[in-house]
């Protein structure tokens, strides 16, 4: 679905994490376009991955998540046509392109071509007129870090249909509307986050999101002025999280706040935690819950510090979450504990998995002349451990869904 770069992000001064930001060209998908469906987009689109700071698993607890845009992308070129299919194409997959009929509905399509069908399919279950279209996707968003590939190629495509067919949805609508086809069309039952990050983040910022009432703030972000670094460290574990294990911590917190009474675990405040975990009988529930309720604790102590440029302070939050995850949520793997560890050994002040887990990325906020160290130290560690070769990258806050031709 997008392409697995090695060189995908903007190193700053770390020079062993990778070269200079690979940019998407515009023109190769619009020259696959034309050479798929014989004539020329209606235009282009594009919608970024992006790598959550802290606030893991709670937005599908109605809780507050902290994500930020990353350079790395989907492009989408687009075009209306007087059918009533939807034909797809993907410079990654061999089997483009894919037509589907304009009314699949869920189960019907399979694969990369399920998130593209069901951006369309959410927007006419909505009853906006979206008619047939032909659609040409190319990303350097690496598949299955947890960076969001799935977001980003729905947002760019839902971006696209917003403006072809003069829908005027407002961008925060739009995201939910994307975060349907992924949740009713294909099958994964994740939160809003990824989808409200690619949509309405801008550059140079982190998106504090209260998932309930979908209020946003713009968090300014830029490590480099303190001297500092954020790593995104690609342990290259893949990230599977449509095996069940996502949708089950879900179940699970949905029933640990059935049995407490309340809409949602966001309900729950840290000054009752205590008293909370005591009217559940079921271990699993209350670690679940702890690390929900502490969570959220933690996104709102990061942006307090964020806001008072207190940037240092983040780090062991950043690591708190980690251990929360680990030993409360049970999300993590070999690759991503060894990744932590590492860095942290080397001098970074703080790093977490991010993403579901399972699998996927790292972050880690370094002193930028401690960058290469703290890569190095973790390929070593991964060397050891007889993992693959990590990759790295430095994260850059970058622009939401637009128009790009």
């Amino acid at each position: 679905m997008t392409r697995n770069t090695e060189n995908s992000g903007n190193t700053g001064n770390a020079g062993n994490t990778g070269s200079t930001a690979t940019l998407l060209d515009i023109t190769e998908v619009s020259t696959a376009f034309v050479t798929a469906f014989g004539r020329q987009p209606d235009g282009v689109w594009s919608a970024p991955g992006r790598v959550n700071v802290i606030g893991e698993h709670t937005d599908y607890n109605d809780g507050f998540v902290l994500p930020m845009a990353l350079p790395q992308g989907v492009h989408a070129a687009v075009a209306r046509t007087e059918s009533s299919r939807i034909r797809m194409l993907s410079l990654q997959e061999p089997d483009s392109p894919v037509t589907v009929d304009l009314d699949a509905a869920p189960g019907e399509v399979t694969g990369w071509s399920a998130y593209l069908a069901g951006v369309v399919w959410s927007l006419r279950a909505a009853g906006y007129a979206v008619g047939g279209v032909d659609i040409a996707v190319d990303g350097n968003v690496p598949a299955g870090a947890g960076l969001s590939s799935s977001a980003a190629l729905e947002c760019a495509v839902a971006y696209a249909l917003n403006d072809l067919f003069d829908l005027r949805i407002e961008a925060s609508e739009l995201a939910r509307l994307a975060q349907r086809a992924e949740n009713d069309f294909v099958g994964m039952p994740c939160g809003v986050m990824d989808q409200m990050a690619s949509m309405t983040c801008t550059a140079g910022h982190l998106l504090f999101l209260d998932t309930r009432s979908m209020v946003t703030e713009q968090v300014p972000f830029d490590p480099t002025e303190q001297g500092r670094t954020l790593l995104v460290i690609d342990t290259r574990a893949p990230h599977r999280l449509v095996d069940g294990e996502y949708a089950e911590r879900r179940r699970t917190c949905e029933d640990a706040a059935a049995a407490l009474g309340v809409t949602a675990l966001r309900d729950v405040s840290a000054e009752d935690l205590p008293a909370v975990l005591s009217r559940l009988d079921d271990d699993v529930q209350r670690r679940r819950v702890r690390h929900v309720v502490t969570e959220n604790t933690r996104v709102t102590e990061v942006v307090r510090k964020l806001r008072d440029g207190d940037l240092d302070g983040i780090g062991p939050l950043l690591t708190a979450s980690h251990v929360s995850l680990r030993d409360d949520y049970e999300v993590t793997v070999g690759e991503l504990d060894t990744a932590v560890d590492a860095a942290l050994d080397a001098g970074a002040l703080g790093a977490r998995m991010t993403g579901g887990g399972f699998g996927g990325c790292v972050i880690a906020l370094v002193p930028s002349d401690r960058a290469d160290s703290v890569v190095d130290a973790v390929r070593t560690a991964f060397d050891k451990a007889g993992y693959s070769e990590p990759r790295a990258f430095t994260a850059v806050p970058a622009q939401g869904a637009r128009r790009v031709r």
